[in-house]
Parts: C-alpha cells; structure tokens; sequence
C-alpha cells in the first residue's frame, strides 16, 4: 500500500507546510482573520434578521404548522395595546434624553476643572451604578417605592409632611421612577462621555477668550458646546437606542412584562408577552421590525436636525 504522504513525483507532500503557506499567504491572511467576525456577523446578525422579517409574515402555531398570512401581523399593530407601547416608549425616551444629556454635561464640567475637589472620587461614585445588576436595581427601586407609607421613599417624604404616593400604581409617578432609575443608571457613563470629550478641547482657546474677555458662560456657548457637538450627537444617538429598546428595568419593577393599566408596558415588553407568554412570534416579529423602523426614523429625523449630514461649509 502506498504511502499517503507520497503523492505526484513522489515528492514528500506536507500538508501542515501547505496550510502553513496558505495562512501566511498576503493574499489570503487578511482573509482568514476577518473570518471570525464575517462568521459571527452571519449566524448572529444577518441570520436572525432575515428570519425575524419572514417570521413577521407568518402565523406560527408550532414548528411544523407555519402559515404565511401576508401582511395581517403589521395590520394587527394597529390594536390599543401597541399604540399604548409606542406611546410610553417615546415619552420614556423623550424624558430620559432630556435629563441624560444636559446633566451628564455640566456634571463633566464641573469633573473636569482643576480646582473641584475630590473629582476622581464622584467620577467612580457616579459611574458605580453602571456596574449593578439591573434586575438588583429595579428590585431596589420596587422595594423603595413601595406604596406602604413605611418603605423608603414614601417615609422620606413624610418627614416633610408630604402624603405617601402609590408610586408603581400611577402612571405619571410611574414614569418618574423609570426614569430616574435610568438616570441613576447611566448618568456615569454619559459623563465619563463628556468628560473625554472636554479633555480634547486645547486649553489654549479658553485661555485666549478669557483675554479676549469671554465669560466663562460665553465660553461654554462658543468653545465648548461646538467642540462638544459629535459627543452630544452620539450621547443622543445610543439614548434614542436605549430608550426604545428598554425592557429589564420595567420587567424588574412589575414582576413581569405585565404591569397596571399597562403603565409600564414598553414596546420591548410587548414583544416579550406576545412572542413568549402568548406564543405567537409571527406578531411579535411583527412588533420587532416595527420598532427597528421607529428608531431608525428617530435616528435619522435627529440626525438630519442637527446637520449632520450636511457638508463642511455649506
């Protein structure tokens, strides 16, 4: 029998020194280490998008009994509790920006002056809650506002004479503590943002508008919010994200993806109970791809507003 190894001429043919030469090749090496992320992008991205809009077109009733039904999932969107969905979602989205942005910011400014004292330690203390668990965390605030006058909160306030509130009953005083639970969440990262932001800013120019008389104000509008803008662009841009695909925060303060009068019943939530808890993943794909145009219509509408498409100098 002849030998493997032995093949043509009878050359010795070494196959680790053709792989070898393969991997080593300027042709074929940027190849090969780009693999793993065009693998990755395929089975954990592409894939799963693709399945999720064919999925919006069907009505599954089990792995083997799928039926394509055209457009009737999208034309089922139009149902009180989806409306309700897209309607808490883009006021939680609206508050959490509005807060996130501008306080983020003028806590960076005040991290990042010489002369503020102990800043290394409010930079870690503020980005600590980052590091929680966001389950912990809403479990906290579930517990804190309680609506028995002996929770936390509600104890709080009684030392000032202000009645307790049934806060996780209430819709208004329920977005509040969503809200301030994502505040209290992510305000460190949005000023670690900032922060490496204004540390990019040349100290020469507020030194230069300083002689020229500026005002530290003045210097804020014209030296450090223009320098500033890509950051509070991209601040803006993962809040938009953020804020629409919240999910854990409400699921940990109602025990589940059900809450009263659906006070907290996010878009991601809604997902959630049609996909899992109700079975039916062709709706709640349908839901998905509505949601992934909601956001990128609010992307871009962002976008387009703050000019970043335009050229430089027109």
């Amino acid at each position: 029998m002849a030998d493997p190894s032995v093949i043509g001429l009878g050359k010795p043919y070494n196959r680790r020194s053709r792989l070898r030469q393969i991997f080593s090749s300027q042709k074929t090496a940027p190849y090969v280490f780009v693999l793993p992320f065009i693998l990755s992008f395929l089975v954990f991205f592409l894939y799963p998008i693709i399945s999720t809009v064919i999925m919006s077109f069907q009505r599954i009733d089990g792995p083997e009994d799928v039926t394509f039904i055209g457009f009737q999932n999208y034309k089922n969107l139009l149902n009180p509790h989806f409306l309700n969905a897209v309607w808490l979602t883009t006021r939680y989205t609206f508050w959490t920006i509005l807060v996130l942005v501008p306080l983020p910011l003028v806590l960076a400014i005040f991290l990042n002056k010489k002369t503020t004292i102990g800043k290394n330690f409010f930079r870690s203390a503020f980005f600590m809650p980052a590091l929680t668990s966001v389950i912990v965390a809403g479990l906290f605030f579930r517990l804190a506002f309680g609506e028995q006058q002996t929770t936390l909160v509600n104890s709080m306030l009684g030392v000032f004479g202000i009645k307790p509130t049934i806060w996780l009953q209430d819709a208004d005083a329920s977005m509040f503590v969503m809200v301030l639970l994502c505040t209290w969440r992510w305000m460190g990262v949005n000023i670690i943002y900032f922060l490496s932001g204004l540390q990019g800013i040349p100290e020469e120019l507020y030194e230069a508008a300083a002689i020229d008389g500026a005002s530290e104000f003045e210097q804020f509008l014209h030296i450090t919010l223009p320098s500033l803008k890509p950051v509070i662009m991209y601040v803006v841009t993962i809040s938009v994200y953020g804020g629409y695909s919240m999910f854990a925060e409400s699921f940990a303060l109602w025990n589940g993806p059900r809450s009263p009068g659906e006070i907290g019943m996010t878009i991601v939530n809604y997902i959630y109970q049609e996909g899992f808890n109700n079975n039916n993943l062709g709706f709640g794909s349908a839901i998905g791809i509505a949601l992934f145009a909601i956001v990128m219509a609010v992307n871009l509408l962002q976008l387009f507003s703050s000019g970043f498409f335009k050229k430089e100098g027109t």
